[in-house]
């Protein structure tokens, strides 16, 4: 057999041993702090249809998604992302339930890009989504529940940060940028590339007053301070709401007592165009990239024919576990296996002990004993 076949492709790898013992009690961990917000377990398929993660919908671009064919010719895809399959799913089965949903998920996704830079393309993501509720109670839920969760997974030194898009469609719109333009700036800002921002602005004739409006987003970021003036610089209600709703938000996050995980940053745009309001993310040592991504996505549903709100988070588990073993975070589990030796004649008996021991919760193995030899 070819050595090769052993191998992994590249971009995923095994998980075994004492390593997949903490992954799988840091999810039981992460999993219970969930339930305890009332929210349900709900499994969605691997793979879905192509039109639930299209450009319109706003998800993962097409040339990262894993693609393939059903023996009908339907073009299917690996999920890349969990949010539009929850969208989905509450649009088919609870279409005409007009009290909130809550939905909590845990599964692998798929990316297929070849810019890795140490990251892997299949990955286990555990999140929840809240789905009929708009209100800023809903936005501050969702950011303690997912404080909550990594505190609970032992993770202490870490930062949640909050952004608003519509505050910055809000200046969009009333620099006059087309849906394409905003686009492209939303990448640039989000870079931090303040260079090839201002070099857009100024190609498509963005006059100065709004080129210094729109860069000047990448300034206010830190404490509930940085949004007073976010808001002086504008006069659009779209954005001063925006702003508004960002200090409500800080006062429910102050009610639940997280605020000190807490800072904004109004030039943190996401690459997912489906979100519509609040975003936030969860940065911590030891990992390049946010172990915790989430936001609002009001409109999502609505092409699956549900008009809703919504808003969710997903906690990115392998980056997690990365962050805590680079942090010297001990997660518990239980390495205590008691061993029961047999030989033919005592088999019977040795077999009973074991059956009580794992009724009482120990954990033991049966060996035979030329095999302790």
């Amino acid at each position: 057999m070819s050595k090769k076949l052993v191998h992994t492709p590249e971009g995923v790898r095994d998980i075994y041993g004492e390593e997949y013992s903490k992954k799988l009690a840091t999810e039981s961990l992460i999993h219970r702090k969930i339930n305890l917000y009332g929210y349900e377990d709900i499994q969605t398929p691997t793979f879905e249809f192509f039109d639930v993660f299209s450009k319109e919908i706003g998800t993962t671009p097409s040339k990262e998604l894993y693609k393939f064919f059903d023996k009908e010719g339907n073009t299917l895809v690996l999920r890349p992302d969990f949010t539009p399959s929850m969208a989905r799913c509450a649009a088919k089965y609870f279409m005409d339930e007009d009290v909130p949903i809550r939905f909590c998920y845990l599964g692998n996704t798929f990316t297929n890009t070849n810019n890795l830079q140490g990251k892997l393309k299949e990955v286990t993501q555990m999140g929840a989504e809240l789905m009929g509720d708009g209100s800023v109670e809903a936005d501050g839920e969702m950011i303690a529940m997912a404080i909550e969760s990594l505190l609970c997974a032992g993770l202490k030194e870490f930062q949640l940060s909050i952004g608003e898009i519509e505050y910055f469609k809000g200046l969009c719109e009333q620099a006059g940028l087309d849906e394409e333009t905003e686009l492209s700036l939303r990448e640039f800002i989000s870079g931090k590339n303040i260079f090839g921002a201002e070099n857009l602005l100024t190609e498509k004739g963005i006059d100065a007053k709004h080129r210094e409006m729109l860069l000047k987003t990448t300034e206010y970021f830190g404490s509930v301070e940085s949004l007073l003036k976010a808001k002086e610089i504008t006069d659009n209600e779209r954005s001063i709401h925006a702003i508004e709703r960002l200090e409500k938000l800080y006062q429910v996050l102050c009610e639940y007592g997280v605020e000190k995980y807490v800072s904004f940053d109004l030039g943190m745009l996401s690459k997912y165009n489906y979100y519509t309001g609040v975003i936030f993310k969860v940065y911590t040592y030891g990992v390049g990239d946010a172990i915790l991504k989430g936001g609002r996505y009001d409109n999502l549903l609505g092409y699956f024919g549900k008009k809703a709100p919504a808003i969710g988070f997903v906690i990115v588990i392998d980056d997690l576990m990365q962050a805590l073993n680079r942090q010297k975070v001990p997660v518990h589990i239980n390495h205590e296996v008691k061993t029961l030796t047999y030989h033919h004649d005592n088999y019977e008996s040795k077999l009973a002990e074991a059956k009580g021991l794992r009724r009482n919760g120990i954990r033991t193995v049966l060996v035979p004993e030329e095999q302790t030899k």
